[in-house]
C-alpha cells in the first residue's frame, strides 16, 4: 500500500527522509487549458448528434468546470439519517452566503436518484474549501466522507446501476470495478431490505427464547419494518454476491478500500482480464432424481461492463481530452471493448442484464461495439436491447445512433464499411453501422448541456438464450506479436547471400507471420491469460476516464486473440481452468507458456506425480513459505475456513451467547496455516462456496469477506480474547445475547464517551457515565455492544444503532478511530470537540511518573489494551487522490 507522498525510506529531506537537505522542487506556474481541438470539434459536429441550435450550448458546456457530486452511501435508513442533517442544518446556512456580492447556489438534489441520496452543487470546489462562511460545511463533508458516509462520485456514473434492476439475492458481476463507485452501488442494492428483515426475525426469535429484555429490565422498543416481500431463505440475510474485478492489481487494492467501509461480507474482488475473464467452478451438486452434477460454473444474474474507454464525455473534470483527442483512441479501444462485452454476456444467465457503459461520445466505442457483440452472440434473437425510456424519470437523455460515419487516424471521414474496405489500416467492418436493423436507439447518451454533467453512454442488453458466440472475423484479429529477441536470434542463425538486408526481411516475414498459430486456437481462457500476461506478448494500455479529477489513469487491456466459449458445461477433465502465472504453489505448469518450454524436464518420480491427476495439487503451509517477496506476482494470503466446532469458535459463541441461527460454518482466517492467529474473517455461503472449489485453480481472488473478530490482550485469564471487529458489528450484532449487550438512552452519555477517550470506570468513576454507570461497572471485562436506542426529548435519539465498547479493568473504550469519532460529535451535536485522554495524567499519578507507560496510553489504552485498530487506516491516500473518482474532499489547512 502507497506511502502518502509516494516516496521511500531514505529520500530527500523535504519528503521526510535522511538523505542531503535539498530544496523541494518548484512548482512550474499554472496555465489554463487551451480548450479545442479541430479534429475532435471537427468530428461531432458533423456526427448529426446535435441540432444546430444546440452546437454552441454543447461546447460551451464541456469547456466549463464540472459541478461538485456527492452521494450518501450504506444503508436507506443510515444515508437518509445522515442526508437530514444536510438539508436541515446547512443547507439554510449556505442559501444565506454571499460570494462576490452575488447569492450563493446551495446544493440541489438530483431528480432522478432515488430518495434524494445524490447531491450536486455549482459553487466552485476552491469557494467551499477556503471562503469562511463555508467553514461548518466544508468540515461535514471531510468529516462524513471520512467516516465512509459520503461518496465523491461524477453524476452520470451513478446511472448504469440504477438500470441494472438489482433485487437482493442476486449474483452481479463488475468486470471492469476500479475504482469502486459503481462497485459500491451494487452492494447497497444486493443488501436491499435486509436489514429489515433480520429486525423482524431477531425480534421473533427472541420473543420465541424469552431473550427479548436486557438485563437493566428495558425492553428493546426498536421499530421493527414489516416487508411483504423479500428474500427470507438465510435468516433474512442476503445470500447474493458482488464479484467485482479489475486487471491491475493495484487498482483491485483501491477497490477493496474504497468499499470497505460498507462493510459488506457480500463481496468478492479478483484480479483478471476482463476480455478473458476465467469461469468460476461451483461445487457438484447432489440431487435424488438424477446423477450430481460434476461441472456447475457461476452464471451471474448481472454483468456491468463499464469498459475503459477514450473518455472524451468527461473533458470537462479532465483537460487533457481537448490536447490528446485523436480519432485513433476510440478505433483501437474496439476489439478490446468488443470482447469484454461478450465475455459478460457468455457469462449471463438466460433472462439476465448486461448494462454496458462507457464515458466517451464516440458512437465507434459505443453503438458500435453494442452490434458488432450482439452480431456475434447470435443476432436479436439471443440478444435483446432493452428499451429504458420509463426508467429515471427527470433524467434527460437522447437516443443511441442508428446511424453514423467514422473518422479513421487520419482525420478523414467514412460513411461506409464499403469506401474504405480496400485499403482499411486499423479500421474494421463492426465499427461502421450494422446492415441488419437493431433498435440501437433505445441506448441512452446523455450530454453535458443537457443537465450540466459529463457526457456518457449506456446500453442495457437482456439475454434472451443460451448462445454460443461466433469467433472474430479476421479483420478484426489483434494477434499475439512474436517477441522481437527471438525473432532476432533466429535471424541471426540463418546464412545470408549477400543481400543482407532483403535476406533478413523475408526471414523475418516467415519466422513471425501475421496469422495465429494453430497451437493458439485451442487454448483454455486461464492459459491464454497466462500467455497474455507472458514478456513477449505487447499489451493495450487504454484508459478508464471515469476518474475524479485525474487526466491519466490508466487501465491496462490487452489485445489478445478469443476463441469461441460456450455457455455449455465442459467436459469432465475440460474445465476452463488453468493456473495464473507463476502458478500457485504446487499448482501443474502451463505447457502452452512460452517460458515453460525453456524449463528442464524434471526427473521421473517428480514428472510422475505431476501429471498423475488432471487437477493442481492444493497448496500446503510450506507451499506458502517464501512466496511473499518472489518478486512475480503479488502474494495473497490464502482463504482457510474454520471448523464449526473449533475451539476458538466455541469460545465466541459460549461468551457472546451467539444465537444458534447464526451460521457458524462461513469464519475464515487469512493464513496458510488455516488456525485464528490474530483475525477471524465472516462470508457468506456463496463465497465460502466458491473459495473452497477454486482453491488452487488458477482463479486469482484478491479480498473476500469483513473481519469480524480480533484478538485482543486481555488481564484476567477466563475473559474472552477475541473482540467484535467494527467492520463486522452490523452483521453480528442482532444475534449476540444480552449479556454482552449495555443499552444508552441518552445524548449526553454518549457525548461523554465520544470525548474522553478512556473514561474510569472503578471506584466513583462509574457515577459520571449517566444511565450506563452501573451496568458497566457490574458487567465482566472483554467486548460489549453498546446499543444505542431511540427515544423522544431533548436529549434522545432520533435513531437506533450500535457501537463497540470494551471493559477493561479499570475503564471503558468506545472503540472508534479518532476520524469517526468527530464525524459523529459533528454530526449528532454541531460540535468541534478536541477528544480527551486523561489516561496518561491518571497512570503518572497512579504509577509514580511510569512515563514509558503513559506515552503509549494513546495507542494501548489505560490497562494496556490495544484501540480500535480499524483496517481502513491502511494509507491508499496516494492512490486515491491520484486515481479515485470518489475524492476525498480535502481539509484545509487550517483543518489540517
Amino acid at each position: 500500500m502507497g506511502r502518502r507522498g509516494g516516496g521511500k525510506r531514505g529520500g530527500d529531506r523535504w519528503r521526510g527522509g535522511k538523505g542531503p537537505r535539498t530544496q523541494p522542487p518548484r512548482r512550474a506556474d499554472y496555465e489554463e487549458p487551451v480548450k479545442t481541438n479541430a479534429q475532435f470539434e471537427q468530428y461531432y459536429n458533423q456526427l448529426g448528434i446535435l441540432e444546430d441550435v444546440e452546437k454552441e450550448d454543447f461546447w460551451s458546456t464541456l469547456r466549463r468546470e464540472l459541478p461538485n457530486s456527492f452521494r450518501f452511501t450504506g444503508s436507506k435508513r443510515h444515508a437518509v439519517s445522515v442526508q437530514k442533517i444536510l438539508k436541515e442544518r446547512y443547507i439554510p446556512e449556505i442559501e444565506s452566503i454571499e460570494h462576490n456580492r452575488a447569492a450563493v447556489e446551495a446544493p440541489t438534489s438530483i431528480p432522478w436518484f432515488p430518495h434524494q441520496l445524490a447531491w450536486q452543487m455549482t459553487t466552485p470546489k476552491h469557494v467551499v474549501r477556503k471562503f469562511a462562511p463555508f467553514k461548518s460545511f466544508q468540515q461535514f463533508l471531510v468529516s462524513e466522507t471520512s467516516a465512509g458516509n459520503i461518496s465523491r462520485q461524477e453524476i452520470v456514473s451513478m446511472i448504469p446501476p440504477l438500470l441494472m434492476d438489482i433485487r437482493s439475492g442476486m449474483v452481479v458481476l463488475d468486470l471492469c470495478a476500479a475504482p469502486g463507485s459503481k462497485t459500491a452501488q451494487l452492494i447497497e442494492m444486493v443488501h436491499g431490505g435486509e436489514e429489515s428483515r433480520i429486525q423482524k426475525v431477531i425480534r421473533d426469535s427472541k420473543l420465541h427464547d424469552q431473550r427479548g429484555v436486557s438485563p437493566d429490565g428495558k425492553a428493546n422498543n426498536g421499530q421493527i419494518e414489516e416487508k411483504e416481500h423479500g428474500e427470507w431463505t438465510d435468516q433474512g440475510r442476503s445470500t447474493g454476491l458482488v464479484v467485482a474485478n479489475d486487471v491491475d492489481y493495484k487498482r483491485a487494492h483501491m477497490l477493496i478500500h474504497q468499499t470497505k467501509r460498507l462493510n459488506s461480507p457480500n463481496l468478492l474482488v479478483t484480479n483478471h482480464d476482463a476480455t478473458m475473464y476465467p469461469s468460476i467452478k461451483l461445487p457438484s451438486e447432489n440431487r435424488s432424481d438424477r446423477k450430481p452434477v460434476q461441472n456447475r460454473y457461476l452464471k451471474f444474474d448481472r454483468v456491468l461492463a463499464d469498459v475503459p474507454c477514450s473518455g472524451d464525455g468527461t473533458a470537462r473534470k479532465n483537460a487533457n481530452v481537448w490536447k490528446d483527442w485523436i480519432p485513433g483512441n476510440a478505433i483501437g479501444l474496439f476489439p478490446t471493448q468488443v470482447r469484454i462485452l461478450v465475455r459478460a454476456l457468455q457469462m449471463t444467465k438466460a433472462g439476465g442484464r448486461v448494462v454496458y457503459s462507457t464515458c466517451s461520445m464516440n458512437p465507434v466505442e459505443d453503438e458500435a461495439v453494442v452490434a458488432a457483440a450482439i452480431e456475434r452472440c447470435g443476432g436479436p434473437a439471443k440478444v435483446n436491447i432493452v428499451d429504458c425510456a420509463d426508467q429515471l424519470p427527470g433524467l434527460e437523455r437522447k437516443p443511441g445512433l442508428k446511424a453514423w460515419n467514422v473518422m479513421d487516424r487520419l482525420g478523414s471521414i467514412h460513411d461506409s464499411w464499403a469506401q474504405v474496405q480496400d485499403d482499411p489500416g486499423r479500421l474494421v467492418e463492426g465499427m461502421f453501422p450494422p446492415e441488419e436493423s437493431l433498435p440501437l436507439d433505445r441506448c441512452i447518451r446523455v450530454y453535458p448541456h443537457l443537465q450540466n454533467t459529463g457526457g456518457f453512454f449506456i446500453a442495457v442488453l437482456e439475454k434472451k438464450g443460451e448462445i454460443r458466440a461466433k469467433p472474430e472475423s479476421e479483420s478484426q484479429r489483434i494477434e499475439p506479436k512474436t517477441s522481437i529477441v527471438s525473432a532476432a536470434d533466429k535471424i541471426r542463425a540463418q546464412p545470408t547471400n549477400g543481400s543482407l538486408t532483403a535476406t533478413k526481411i523475408d526471414a523475418l516475414d516467415k519466422i513471425a507471420p501475421p496469422q495465429a498459430s494453430e497451437d493458439a486456437e485451442n487454448l483454455t481462457t486461464a492459459a491464454r491469460q497466462n500467455q497474455e500476461i507472458a514478456p513477449n506478448v505487447e499489451p493495450l494500455s487504454a484508459r478508464k476516464h471515469e476518474l475524479e479529477d485525474q487526466a491519466d489513469t490508466y487501465m491496462s487491456t490487452k489485445r489478445i486473440k478469443v476463441r469461441d466459449e460456450v455457455d455449455d458445461a465442459a467436459p469432465r477433465g475440460g474445465e476452463d481452468r488453468e493456473v495464473h502465472w507463476p502458478p500457485p504453489p504446487g499448482a501443474q505448469l502451463d505447457v502452452s507458456r512460452p517460458e515453460t518450454a525453456a524449463l528442464p524436464e524434471p526427473d521421473p518420480v517428480e514428472k510422475e506425480t505431476v501429471t498423475a491427476s488432471n487437477k493442481p495439487l492444493k497448496p500446503t503451509a510450506a507451499d506458502y513459505k517464501g512466496k511473499r517477496n518472489s518478486g512475480q506476482q503479488p502474494f495473497e494470503e490464502p482463504f482457510k475456513y474454520l471448523a464449526t466446532d473449533h475451539p476458538e469458535l466455541q469460545t465466541i459463541y459460549d461468551f457472546y451467547d451467539l444465537n444458534p441461527h447464526f451460521p457458524r460454518d462461513r469464519f475464515m482466517v487469512r493464513n496458510a496455516t488455516g488456525h485464528p492467529v490474530k483475525a477471524i474473517y465472516y462470508t457468506t455461503g456463496l463465497a465460502r462456496d466458491i473459495l473452497t472449489t477454486n482453491e488452487a485453480t488458477g482463479l486469482k481472488f484478491v479480498h473476500c469477506g469483513i473481519k469480524m473478530f480480533v484478538k485482543q490482550d486481555v488481564q484476567r485469564e477466563n475473559t474472552c480474547r477475541w473482540r467484535i471487529q467494527t467492520d463486522g458489528l452490523q452483521v453480528i450484532e442482532a444475534w449476540v445475547g444480552e449479556e454482552r449487550v449495555v443499552r444508552l438512552w441518552k445524548k449526553s452519555t454518549l457525548k461523554t464517551l465520544l470525548i474522553e477517550m478512556f473514561p474510569k470506570v472503578t471506584g466513583d468513576g462509574w457515577k459520571e457515565l449517566g444511565e450506563i454507570g452501573e451496568r458497566v461497572r457490574d458487567i465482566d471485562l472483554g467486548c460489549c455492544i453498546l446499543r444505542v436506542e431511540k427515544g423522544s426529548g431533548e436529549d434522545a435519539f432520533s435513531e437506533s444503532f450500535v457501537l463497540p465498547l470494551w471493559r477493561s479493568l479499570h475503564s471503558l473504550n468506545l472503540m472508534l478511530p479518532k476520524e469517526d469519532r468527530k464525524a459523529m460529535l459533528l454530526r449528532l451535536y454541531n460540535e468541534i470537540i478536541p477528544l480527551q485522554d486523561g489516561s496518561k495524567a491518571r497512570l503518572d499519578r497512579e504509577k509514580n511518573g511510569a512515563t514509558a507507560n503513559a506515552q503509549n496510553t494513546a495507542s494501548l489504552g489505560v490497562d494496556g489494551e490495544k484501540d480500535d485498530a480499524p483496517d481502513r487506516g491502511i494509507d491508499l491516500q496516494a492512490i486515491l487522490d491520484a486515481t479515485s473518482e470518489e475524492e476525498v474532499i480535502p481539509v484545509t489547512d487550517d483543518e489540517t
